[in-house]
C-alpha cells in the first residue's frame, strides 16, 4: 500500500510540476516575444501554409495545442479570422504541440536543477525585461524537467507489477485500447503536453513498448479536442464550426493511421534507436504528416466541416471590400471606394442598433455577442479607412476631392460613434440581466417606440448620404427636434412613475441612460446628414 501511495504522490507531484514549469515556460517565453500574441495573426491571410505556420509558431510560444486551439475558437468567435484561415491554423498547431514531445524525449533531467538556478539568477536581478523573461522561460524549463525526473523515478516500481505491465501490454495489442486510454488521460488533465509527458516518462522506464506508447500518444490527439469543443459552448457558429474542424482533423487522422499502423510503425522504427525517441517521433510525424496532406485539401475540408454542423453564418464579415491601394494615384476612384466602405460601415452601425435593442428585450446572449463582433468590425473599418484617406490626402487633390476626404473623415468619426452607443445597450442589457433588474411593460413600449423612430431616422441618413439626397438630408435635420422633444416626454413619464413608485430606482437608471443613448444616436444621425447641406 506504501509504494502504492508512493507511486501515484511522485506521479501526481511530478506532473503537477511538469503542468506548473510548462506554464512558466509558457508565460516567459510569450512575454518575451512580445505583450501581444494576437499581433500573430496578423501573418494570417489566405494562404494555408502561412496559417499552418502561424499555427506552429502559435503552439511553441503557449506550449499546449489545447491553448492555442481554444485561442483560434476565440479569435473565430470574436471574427478576428475566418474558418479558412483558422483550419490552417489548427493543422499547424497540432504540429506545434508535438516539440514539447520532442523536448522530453530527451533524457534531460541532469540540467533541471542548474537550469532553475539560471532561470531565478535571470529573473531576480536581471534589469532589463527581455532577459527577465527569458529567464522565467528557463525556470520554467527547468521546474518542466524536474517534474519530468520525478514520474519517472516515481514509476520505476512499476516494472515489477506483473499486472500493470499486462495492462501496458493491452494496448499494444489493442491499439484502439490504448487510443481510447490516452483520450481519456488526456481529457483529465486538460493538456495534451502533459499527457505526452507521461507517456514518455513510462517509456523511460521501460514500462511502455513503442507500440503501446504510439496507440496512447495518438489518443492524446483526440482527447485534446474536447477542450476546444468546450471553449466553442455559446459561441458563434463560425466558432462551432472551427472546434468541429480539430475534432475532424484529429480523428480523421487517428483512423487513417490505425489503418496502416503496420507500415507507419515500421518507419517509425527507423527514426530512433530508444523507445522514448520513437514514440517522441511518431508524435511528430504523424501530425506533420497528417497537416501536409489536409494542406492542399483545406477548402474541401471547410466544406466538409460546415455540412457537418450546419446553419445559418451569423458572424459579421471582416475587412474592407472596396478600399484598393491599387487606385491610390487616382484619387477620383480611390475617394470613390472610400465612400463606398463609408457607407458599407454604416448600415454596419444601423445593424447594430437594432439587434442592441431587440437584445435588450430579449435577453438574447447571440444578439449581445453578435453586436460586440460588429463593434470590433466598425473599428476596424474606422482605422482602415482613416489611414486610407490620409494616404489620398497625400496625393494632389482638386478643392472639391480635399472636401470630400474632410467629410468623409468626419462621417466615419460620427458612424463609429453610433457603434459606441450600441455597445453602451449591450452593456446595459448586461446589467439589467446580472442584477435581475424589472421593466414595466409601459417602459418597454415606450422605449420601443423611440426605437423605432431613432432607426427610421437613421436610415433616412443613411438613404441620404448615399444618394446626397438635400431634401431627405434636411428632413433627418429637421426630425431631430422631433427627438429630442420625444426624449423629453419619455423623461417625464419615467419621473412620475418614480414618484408613484411604480419604477424600480435601478431599473429607471438604465431607462435613462438607454434615453441618453438614443438621443446620441439621433444627434450622429443628424451630423451625417449636415455634411450632406455643407457640401449643398
Amino acid at each position: 500500500m506504501e509504494q502504492v501511495f508512493s507511486v501515484f504522490a511522485g506521479l501526481l507531484g511530478g506532473l503537477g510540476l511538469f503542468i506548473f514549469g510548462m506554464q512558466i515556460m509558457s508565460e516567459g517565453m510569450q512575454k518575451a516575444a512580445g505583450d501581444k500574441l494576437r499581433n500573430i495573426l496578423e501573418v494570417l491571410t489566405k494562404n494555408p501554409l502561412v496559417s499552418m505556420f502561424t499555427g506552429i509558431i502559435l503552439t511553441v510560444l503557449v506550449q499546449s495545442s489545447s491553448t492555442s486551439t481554444v485561442m483560434i475558437v476565440s479569435f473565430v468567435n470574436a471574427g478576428l479570422i475566418g474558418l479558412g484561415q483558422a483550419a490552417g491554423t489548427i493543422f499547424g498547431a497540432n504540429i506545434g504541440t508535438t516539440i514539447t514531445a520532442q523536448i522530453v524525449s530527451f533524457d534531460l533531467g541532469m540540467f533541471a536543477l542548474p537550469a532553475i538556478g539560471v532561470g531565478v539568477a535571470l529573473n531576480s536581478f536581471a534589469k532589463r525585461r527581455l532577459r527577465k523573461y527569458v529567464g522565467r522561460a528557463i525556470l520554467g524549463f527547468g521546474i518542466l524537467f524536474l517534474g519530468m525526473t520525478l514520474m519517472s523515478d516515481s514509476l520505476e516500481p512499476l516494472q515489477d507489477s506483473p499486472y500493470f505491465l499486462s495492462m501496458m501490454k493491452n494496448f499494444g495489442q489493442f491499439p484502439l485500447l490504448g487510443v481510447l486510454a490516452g483520450a481519456i488521460f488526456t481529457v483529465a488533465v486538460q493538456s495534451s503536453s502533459a499527457s505526452t509527458g507521461v507517456i514518455i516518462a513510462l517509456t523511460l522506464q521501460d514500462l511502455l513498448t513503442f507500440e503501446s506508447g504510439m496507440a496512447l500518444i495518438l489518443g492524446t490527439n483526440i482527447g485534446t479536442c474536447v477542450t476546444a469543443l468546450l471553449a466553442s459552448i455559446g459561441s458563434n457558429l463560425a466558432a462551432k464550426r472551427t472546434a468541429a474542424a480539430h475534432v475532424v482533423f484529429n480523428t480523421v487522422g487517428t483512423l487513417l493511421i490505425l489503418i496502416v499502423l503496420r507500415p507507419f510503425s515500421e518507419i517509425v522504427v527507423l527514426t530512433a534507436d530508444s523507445v522514448p525517441r520513437q514514440v517522441a517521433n511518431a508524435h511528430t510525424i504523424f501530425n506533420v504528416g497528417m497537416g501536409l496532406l489536409f494542406l492542399p485539401f483545406t477548402s474541401q475540408f471547410v466544406r466538409l466541416v460546415t455540412k457537418l454542423v450546419p446553419g445559418e453564418e451569423d458572424a459579421p464579415e471582416q475587412g474592407s471590400k472596396y478600399l484598393d491601394k491599387r487606385v491610390l494615384s487616382t484619387p477620383s476612384v480611390a475617394i470613390s471606394n472610400a465612400r463606398k466602405e463609408v457607407i458599407r460601415m454604416s448600415k454596419v452601425a444601423h445593424e447594430m442598433v437594432s439587434e442592441a435593442f431587440e437584445a435588450f428585450l430579449s435577453g438574447d446572449s447571440r444578439k449581445m455577442k453578435l453586436v460586440e463582433q460588429k463593434e470590433e468590425v466598425v473599428d476596424q473599418l474606422e482605422k482602415e479607412i482613416s489611414i486610407y484617406l490620409s494616404t489620398i490626402s497625400y496625393s494632389s487633390l482638386t478643392k472639391n476631392q480635399s472636401k470630400q476626404v474632410t467629410d468623409l473623415l468626419n462621417a466615419i468619426n460620427d458612424i463609429e460613434r453610433i457603434g459606441d452607443h450600441s455597445e453602451n445597450l449591450i452593456d446595459l442589457t448586461k446589467s439589467t440581466i446580472e442584477d435581475n433588474l424589472p421593466f414595466s411593460d409601459t417602459a418597454k413600449k415606450e422605449l420601443t417606440d423611440f426605437h423605432e423612430k431613432l432607426s427610421e431616422m437613421y436610415g433616412m441618413a443613411i438613404d441620404a448620404f448615399e444618394n446626397e439626397n438635400y431634401e431627405k438630408a434636411q428632413e433627418v435635420v429637421d426630425y431631430d427636434d422631433v427627438i429630442d422633444e420625444m426624449e423629453k416626454i419619455l423623461r417625464k413619464h419615467h419621473m412620475l412613475r418614480l414618484n408613484e413608485k411604480r419604477c424600480h430606482p435601478s431599473s429607471g437608471v438604465i431607462y435613462l441612460d438607454i434615453l441618453s443613448n438614443f438621443e446620441r444616436i439621433g444627434d450622429h444621425s443628424t451630423n451625417l446628414c449636415g455634411i450632406i447641406l455643407g457640401r449643398d
